[in-house]
């Protein structure tokens, strides 16, 4: 349906305009009632109709100052229709000049007033039709240079041509807005162009069907741009569909930023997206770079610190701590599966350690929520991570338990912990208040190996681990481990892994990285 405005000082003539035409018949429809030309004016600027009938004679502002002030300020005016009780050619030449469309004299019949709708319906469609063809080639054109710039294209001649069609400097400074919502993209887009207009419209639509439009930081300063941005937010929102997330990039300088600005959004989009939110947000408001990894590695230690000290009524808020940190930091969710990951590996090994069995609950939890590279978003993260976290705490206090009179249980800790120090069966068994030879005994039943066997296997490991990661030399590492002799470590080293220490740190060396 089109809209019709309706302007008349006479309440009347109102009344018979609304009465005496079935307006939807002619595919029109009654979209506001003016009793000035300034009220008549307003309304044109808020409501948008497609044609106004209006009367000539009316105070302040008549009905032709009407016209001509539309004509003059909007870019796009409505059809005009003049309705008059004056058989006036000046008045009729007048309404000509101004490009009054109909003239109708008062006192004006019903087949009058449906003949000119029946015109004006055609020609109103027609001129919709070949505007919509024209702002659908532009939207074409334009998507088709913005689309190349996103996408990663970068020369100068292109940069030239999207400067020139979208009559930008090449070092204008620049933001973009992306807008996700429901329904048609065409339907979006005109919405996009109703809150950002420009001309030439900058809008471009990016493969999943979201909205995005290049802003010149001079036509549209931040406090602005927020405000449209939340106006056109108010107007897609419907609790019914699916959530509208409108995000807004920083501010950067040249053609060739708007790459950079539009992943900015899009990044923003994509977090707000998987944590089940919709609203308007700002880059500028959100943590980057490597604080942001730093600060979800220093929140899940604390989580899986909690948890291996049984501290079950601070693992909820741990939790939402930690995943809290990934989303405010915009770690994507492949970076907080990682988080996840160490953190399933740490709970598992102490639980090992311990004499349980980590299978079992991996086993439990995958049966009930599937492994964590399934999840699609952080709430069905959050839910597991929640659920291996208490799990893990309440099979950790049962071995905790169960293991504290195992005296060989806490001397097998002592040396998994102390295996770098001065360590010697007989001092063990003064400090365990046990028999050397029967704690010997007890030591390779629950390890399978004696004690000198067991020690020396954790120190090489270890050694490994150093001539892997770090660049000591091999007397400092050995030193490190609990070898003060280095010809004893080399010695004991090639025995256990059957090369030399220097032979095994080349070697990984020439390794590829994981």
């Amino acid at each position: 349906m089109m809209n019709v405005l309706l302007v008349d000082d006479e309440p009347w003539v109102i009344e018979g305009l609304r009465t005496m035409v079935n307006w939807r018949n002619f595919g029109f429809q009654i979209c506001g009632e003016a009793s000035s030309g300034s009220e008549a004016f307003s309304m044109i600027q808020e409501l948008k109709p497609e044609l106004v009938l209006t009367d000539i004679n009316m105070p302040v502002i008549n009905g032709l100052e009407l016209i001509e002030r539309s004509n003059q300020k909007l870019a796009r005016p409505p059809k005009f229709v003049i309705l008059s009780g004056y058989d006036n050619f000046d008045f009729a030449l007048t309404a000509m000049q101004q490009r009054v469309t109909e003239y109708l004299l008062k006192p004006f019949d019903e087949e009058e007033i449906e003949a000119v709708l029946i015109r004006l319906r055609t020609k109103i469609q027609e001129e919709l039709k070949a505007e919509q063809s024209h702002s659908r080639m532009q939207f074409l054109f334009t998507n088709n240079l913005l689309i190349r710039l996103i996408t990663g294209e970068d020369n100068e001649s292109l940069k030239l041509q999207a400067a020139q069609a979208l009559l930008l400097q090449k070092d204008s400074k620049l933001r973009c807005v992306v807008i996700e919502a429901s329904g048609p993209s065409v339907a979006l887009v005109g919405r996009v162009k109703k809150y950002f207009t420009q001309k030439p419209d900058r809008i471009f639509e990016d493969s999943a069907g979201r909205i995005g439009v290049i802003l010149p930081d001079d036509e549209f300063p931040p406090c602005r741009v927020h405000e449209l941005s939340l106006q056109l937010y108010r107007e897609l929102e419907d609790p019914s569909n699916q959530p509208v997330i409108v995000t807004i990039s920083g501010v950067l300088q040249g053609i060739g930023s708007i790459r950079e600005l539009y992943l900015q959004a899009l990044e923003l989009n994509k977090c707000k997206r998987c944590q089940g939110k919709d609203g308007v947000y700002h880059y500028r408001d959100v943590r980057q770079g490597g604080k942001s990894q730093e600060l979800a590695k220093e929140k899940f230690k604390e989580l899986t610190e909690i948890v291996m000290a049984y501290q079950t009524n601070k693992i909820h808020a741990a939790v939402e701590a930690a995943l809290d940190s990934v989303l405010e930091g915009m770690l994507d969710l492949k970076e907080a599966m990682s988080h996840v990951a160490d953190l399933e590996w740490s709970l598992c090994r102490r639980i090992g350690d311990m004499n349980g069995d980590p299978d079992a609950l991996m086993r439990k939890l995958h049966d009930g929520h599937g492994t964590i590279d399934s999840f699609g978003n952080y709430s069905a993260l959050k839910t597991y991570v929640l659920e291996l976290c208490l799990e893990a705490a309440d099979i950790l206090a049962r071995l905790e338990a169960k293991n504290e009179n195992n005296t060989i249980f806490h001397v097998i800790q002592y040396v998994d912990r102390e295996f770098r120090s001065k360590l010697q069966l007989q001092d063990l068994a003064k400090m365990f208040h046990m028999n050397t030879a029967y704690l010997g005994q007890l030591f390779k039943k629950e390890t399978g190996k004696p004690f000198n066997d067991y020690l020396n296997e954790k120190r090489i490991e270890e050694a490994k681990r150093l001539l892997r990661r770090t660049q000591m030399k091999i007397s400092e590492i050995a030193l490190q481990v609990g070898y003060p002799n280095t010809d004893y470590f080399i010695i004991k080293f090639k025995c256990l892994t059957g090369v030399l220490p220097s032979a095994y740190k080349q070697k990984t060396e020439r390794e590829p990285a994981d």
